[in-house]
């Protein structure tokens, strides 16, 4: 019997790994926040029977099931039932089965971007705040947006590596693209053959709600095998030296859903695009480039300033949303302490009348209500600028927050209608969300490095 393969082995037992510490406090963290978004969901579900303009309620009830409840209870099943291992099938980041795999490509990503941008195809930029303001302004102005964000697609454990688009008569309802994702070293596709990347091509063809979570997301064409076969022709158009060859029957031919419920069909056949011999100009070295990073002596001659900048400039949407939503609850917590003292006349008499103990006792209880407010727009800063320890030590303040807020409720200590603890409890509640989140995860983890060569 052949011995295995050293790159494939070590991949195996990287993959059977125990979760690292960090992986742990998230999938709590996860846990957690899934929890409360059923139960802020139920609360807001059950004051909107109480007031005639409450049908308005149905919008953030909506909101919450289709971006924060639905899809956290498809990951935690899906991980349950879902293989880990390759059958041609990408994930959502929900863990739903998502396009099939119809290509693969040999070369470097320097020469798969030089075909790409040679064949008419625009790089599809990160998901972040601007992007994602970027493609709703676009979709309601029917403005053109040729780089916008696709949705994130999962392969051999992580998201797509680059994507590539092209919009339809600038029409940003309907657009072609791709999203590729390098392979690991040293692993091999079903029967043996090699490749150095694989693919997932697919044609968007209107803007619709998933049939699964309820979100607004892309429709794709049925037969995704005619926008394999234009990838195919447009690398082949574009360069004389790409070469194609084609692993018939890679998979049996077969209909299924995608993770937006829309239907596809393949033919299981997987064509290989060979860009060995393409030439690049000059020394691209890979997708992007960043003049810090090629200066002569490296990320050593880094600004702490400009370090901060690109991180901030890498984070993610959810990321962005965190630190909104904290910062905002901080804020109010902040004034609803200095008003409340201010105007509460029980307060206010305490003060005058109040034994020194009483007094001081509730200077104390103030001031700390109001250093943790502090301690929670100081570390939303420092989420932004990429701190590690400080998501995970705000995920675990919001958690115990949100925990707090149901004892009381569960005791009767706590009354949550529409009100301040119902407002904290729900800012509460949407941070933790954002920042358990897999995109927030993967970000916090990855280096200011990853970030640029993406």
């Amino acid at each position: 019997m052949s011995e295995q393969h050293p790159s494939r082995r070590r991949w195996t037992l990287r993959m059977q790994q125990p979760l690292p510490p960090a992986t742990v406090v998230d999938r709590i963290a996860f846990l957690v926040g899934t929890a409360s978004a059923v139960w802020l969901a139920v609360i807001i579900s059950l004051q909107s029977f109480r007031y005639p303009w409450s049908v308005l309620l149905f919008l953030p009830v909506w909101a919450i099931m289709a971006y924060l409840v639905l899809p956290r209870l498809h990951r935690l099943l899906s991980d349950l039932y879902v293989p880990d291992y390759f059958f041609g099938r990408t994930r959502t980041a929900d863990g739903l089965l998502g396009d099939p795999v119809n290509l693969g490509v040999d070369g470097t990503s320097a020469q798969l971007d030089a075909v790409m941008t040679r064949a008419g195809w625009h790089r599809a930029d990160e998901i972040t705040a601007a992007s994602t303001w970027g493609i709703i302004v676009s979709t309601l102005t029917r403005r053109s947006y040729a780089t916008a964000p696709v949705s994130p697609l999962m392969l051999f454990g992580r998201r797509h590596d680059v994507a590539y688009q092209q919009e339809v008569d600038g029409n940003p309802r309907q657009r072609h693209h791709v999203r590729f994702w390098h392979c690991p070293p040293g692993w091999l596709l079903p029967g043996g053959a090699k490749t150095d990347w694989l693919g997932a091509g697919s044609f968007d063809t209107d803007v619709g709600l998933s049939l699964f979570t309820l979100q607004v997301t892309h429709r794709i064409d049925e037969d995704t095998d005619i926008e394999r076969d234009f990838v195919v022709h447009s690398a082949c158009q574009a360069d004389a030296a790409v070469n194609v060859r084609t692993l018939h029957d890679f998979t049996t031919g077969y209909h299924s859903r995608n993770g937006g419920g829309d239907r596809f069909i393949t033919d299981g056949d997987l064509p290989i695009l060979d860009l060995t011999a393409v030439a690049v100009e000059g020394d691209a070295g890979g997708l992007g480039g960043d003049p810090v990073l090629d200066h002569p002596g490296g990320r050593r001659h880094e600004s702490f300033r400009t370090t901060a900048e690109r991180s901030m400039r890498h984070a993610p949407l959810a990321i962005f949303f965190a630190v909104g939503v904290v910062a905002l609850g901080g804020l109010v917590d902040l004034v609803s302490l200095i008003v409340g003292a201010a105007t509460d006349r029980d307060v206010g008499r305490l003060f005058v009348e109040g034994q020194p103990e009483a007094v001081a006792l509730l200077l104390g209880g103030l001031g700390f209500a109001g250093v943790v407010s502090l301690a929670q727009l100081l570390m939303a800063w420092f989420v932004l600028r990429r701190g590690r320890r400080s998501r995970a030590v705000l995920m675990v303040l919001l958690a115990i927050g949100v925990l707090s807020t149901a004892i009381d409720y569960l005791d009767g200590n706590a009354r949550l209608g529409f009100n301040g603890t119902l407002l904290a409890a729900s800012l509460q509640c949407l941070a933790l969300l954002a920042l358990s989140s897999e995109a927030a995860g993967a970000w916090a983890r990855r280096s200011s490095r990853e970030d640029d060569e993406r």
